[in-house]
């Protein structure tokens, strides 16, 4: 069974960065969009970001509204990861974060709801403070 594993959350301050990873140990990602949602407390669900496979395309990619121009997705198959490169934090980007993929598409649909996905990240927690 294909597990996505996240890392690099932890506490910065407002105005700072931080770069998450995303891989999947002992599965290839290369031929496997990867979608970033976020979750905070009380709230639903957010998709923030997608990043379609770049074997035999040119690997398109979606930012919601929330994060576009501050955060980054990209890839690096030689080393089987997704990253987000969240710049420009703020208060209001705490939430949990979650790498998703569909075995079943190469490509992004856009920002999607996470009911879509079914092989999921444990999630890594993000903390900006004020």
């Amino acid at each position: 069974q294909v597990q996505l594993v996240e890392s690099g959350g932890g506490l910065v301050h407002s105005g700072g960065s931080l770069r998450l990873s995303c891989t999947a140990p002992g599965f290839n990602l290369d031929y496997y969009h990867i979608h970033w949602f976020r979750q905070a407390p009380g709230k639903e669900r957010e998709g923030i970001s997608c990043i379609s496979s770049d074997i035999g395309s040119i690997g398109s990619i979606y930012y919601a509204d929330s994060v576009k121009g501050r955060f980054t997705v990209s890839r690096d198959n030689a080393k089987n990861t997704v990253y987000l490169q969240m710049n420009s934090l703020k208060p209001e980007d705490t939430a949990v974060y979650y790498c998703a993929t569909d075995l079943n598409r190469s490509n992004c649909q856009g920002i999607v709801s996470g009911r879509y996905y079914d092989v999921w990240g444990q999630g890594t927690q993000v903390t900006v403070s004020s």
